[in-house]
């Protein structure tokens, strides 16, 4: 017989929308923003409602936290939600979370509870996700079903073109992507069928079931800083470097210096998140920068010393820092 294990467990879910059609007695999915966040509205007291009910037979207290992708972009926000789960978790409670669809509109929004659930997990350095879906996992271009991935590369993600779900959001594009994040992170995640009885139970127990993603042996697990400005942030812009930096930066672990950068393109503010690529347009990096795209147009190919005396003013020497900058 086996011992029961202690765990800590978070719960993604969705299904707020559709709650609220049911009450509006809605045949389609709502059109237009106003219509879908008051479908929301309606519809989230409906759903938690719904676990309320199933969690108070186990005696097991839940409680509710709704995102949207603002919330974790921001770093103070990102570190208030990590404390909030673990003291929710230190107390026994199982946190239920969902996309704030609500308030949410185009920009801010996750896209598909794939991607909330990775980033829920990267955040807390969760040491498996399993996603639950209406297929047993990722099959082969034979239809095998793929039982272990110990490296997400392109063909995998040519595997999953056009591989969607009637039920779920995402896809298994998106999956595959909230995989990459999860072992990036150095957690485990699976791809199981939903409507098998006991398919979580089976999972926890180490049993073969469905498609497990294992972090890639040896590569390096990035801190919580670098995992936020890699999976939260969304790239504003994007400098072109020359090979010199490139080296500098991927091989040598270098800041950027303005002496590096030969273009830049797009309009960012100091502190966006922007992406570094070569001439060929090849991403290098991602960081946090320290100049506007305004003002690196001034400075461009200029020595650190010399930023000073072209803008009138220096914040910093580096232009991205390497405490601030994520290999790609």
């Amino acid at each position: 017989m086996r011992k029961e294990i202690p765990l800590d467990v978070i719960l993604v879910t969705s299904g707020a929308v559709l709650a609220g059609m049911e009450v509006l007695k809605l045949e389609r999915w709502p059109k237009t923003i106003p219509l879908k966040q008051a479908c929301a509205s309606i519809g989230q007291s409906r759903l938690m409602e719904s676990y309320q009910n199933l969690f108070s037979t186990y005696n097991q207290t839940i409680s509710q936290i709704l995102l949207t992708h603002q919330d974790l972009s921001s770093r103070r926000s990102y570190i208030n939600i990590y404390h909030t789960l673990l003291t929710l978790l230190k107390y026994k409670i199982i946190p239920i979370v969902n996309e704030n669809d609500t308030v949410a509109v185009e920009e801010l929004k996750f896209g598909d509870n794939d991607t909330l659930s990775a980033l829920v997990a990267s955040s807390i350095e969760s040491d498996m996700l399993i996603i639950l879906t209406d297929t047993d996992g990722l099959y082969d271009t034979n239809n095998r079903l793929i039982k272990r991935v110990t490296e997400i590369n392109p063909d995998l993600f040519e595997l999953a073109k056009g591989k969607s779900s009637p039920v779920t959001s995402g896809g298994m594009h998106t999956k595959l992507r909230a995989a990459e994040i999860v072992t990036k992170s150095g957690g485990k995640m699976v791809i199981a069928n939903g409507r098998k009885d006991g398919v979580v139970t089976s999972i926890i127990n180490g049993e073969d079931v469905g498609t497990l993603f294992l972090p890639k042996k040896g590569e390096k697990i990035q801190s919580s800083k670098k995992r936020w400005i890699v999976f939260n942030l969304v790239s504003q812009g994007n400098i072109v470097i020359d090979e010199g930096a490139k080296i500098a930066i991927k091989e040598q672990g270098k800041s950027l210096l303005p002496k590096g950068i030969l273009s830049v393109k797009g309009e960012f503010e100091s502190g966006d998140a922007v992406t570094l690529i070569d001439e060929s347009s090849r991403e290098l990096a991602k960081g946090l920068v320290n100049y506007t795209s305004r003002e690196l147009l001034e400075i461009k190919g200029k020595h650190t010393k010399e930023i000073e005396g072209i803008l009138g003013y220096k914040y910093y020497d580096e232009i991205i820092h390497r405490d601030n900058l994520v290999l790609l």
